[in-house]
């Protein structure tokens, strides 16, 4: 990749377009069933992710995390905007298209056991990507590549006639990332992939899948409530509030000199292992609950619960901004933001 392109994040750099995203639900009543209004899951994102980076996706439950994956991969077809991906309009794909399309991208789900058929062995679960995209022609053939990828996850290869109940919850996952790999897809949501695991387990599935990503080339978006397993993998991160993003930039910047308040209490609520520190950090906490995305706020969507909120915050949108520099972009949308980056120190 030339200098230039690297600077400007030109279009050979990035894998995943989003561009104006949004999913409303509608409301609906009576027996006629009419629209009384609607959920705003995800209002309008505007974001990238380049080619072999895990773009870390956090907020709170019921912002929009899940739903954002899931239009990623067009498991659910937006109200509007458009997702590109290696400069196919995936939006605008037919069903015969974007079939066709589906083996290039891939999900990992949050439950490694509802997501598996309980009546299909493991071998035929991982093959089924196999067979439905006919990557591999016949059995045979089939059978030896399923082989290799339950031994690539570290699971044993000859495991393919058990059933999803004979395993753990990690190795459950881990089949769950198997039938993910079998089409040799490019991109990847992990949509909370470790939180209904066990705390001593969570750890190696996060590092197969690093390991995975480097070995592969693999890019990932990356969706958890776990900061600390978020820094760990990701290479940005982008805070999601009540269906918008307010924070996007790169790990260490997001972390270590948080622009909006949000990202701040995030932040403020991890335990530091150091006591010193930890006695002697200011705490952040959020108050209020987050509002109804039927009826969101007016302006900044986080003035009912901001400390740093103003007159402007209750009736004017903050703009998507960049505070960092043309090679290290850390947006976020607040308008008080160079106030805020200023009177807290959050310690890591």
């Amino acid at each position: 990749m030339t200098q230039a392109a690297q600077k400007n994040g030109q279009a050979s750099d990035v894998l995943v377009r989003v561009e104006g995203l949004k999913k409303y639900f509608p409301i609906r009543r009576g027996w006629r069933r009419q629209q009384v209004g609607a959920v705003q899951a995800v209002d309008g994102l505007d974001f990238e992710i380049r080619r072999g980076e895990t773009l870390g996706l956090v907020g709170e439950s019921g912002c929009g995390k899940s739903t954002t994956g899931r239009l990623l991969l067009q498991l659910l077809r937006p109200s509007a905007g458009r997702v590109i991906m290696d400069n196919r309009e995936l939006t605008a794909l037919s069903p015969e298209e974007l079939r066709a399309s589906r083996r290039h991208m891939q999900m990992i789900f949050q439950d490694p056991y509802a997501s598996l058929n309980p009546r299909m062995t493991i071998g035929e679960i991982v093959a089924e990507p196999l067979r439905v995209h006919g990557v591999e022609s016949g059995p045979a053939t089939r059978a030896k590549r399923v082989q290799e990828l339950l031994e690539r996850v570290g699971l044993n290869p000859h495991y393919t006639h058990r059933y999803p109940h004979e395993f753990s919850g990690g190795q459950r996952q881990r089949i769950g990332i198997a039938r993910a790999l079998a089409t040799n897809p490019n991109f990847i949501v992990a949509d909370e992939p470790i939180s209904a695991l066990d705390v001593s387990i969570q750890a190696q599935v996060i590092n197969l899948l690093d390991d995975l990503k480097q070995e592969l080339g693999l890019t990932y978006l990356f969706i958890a409530h776990d900061l600390a397993m978020v820094r760990y993998l990701s290479d940005r991160v982008a805070v999601m509030y009540l269906g918008r993003i307010v924070e996007l930039g790169e790990r260490d910047e997001v972390f270590e000199r948080p622009l909006h308040p949000y990202t701040q209490g995030l932040l403020s609520a991890i335990p530091i292992p150091d006591p010193i520190k930890e006695a002697k950090r200011q705490r952040i906490i959020l108050q209020g609950d987050v509002p109804n995305p039927a009826k969101p706020p007016q302006g900044c969507r986080f003035h009912p619960r901001c400390p740093y909120a103003t007159d402007i915050c209750q009736t004017e949108d903050p703009v998507f901004r960049n505070l960092g520099t043309e090679a290290k972009p850390h947006h976020v949308a607040c308008h008080h933001a160079e106030i805020v980056a200023g009177q807290v120190e959050v310690i890591t």
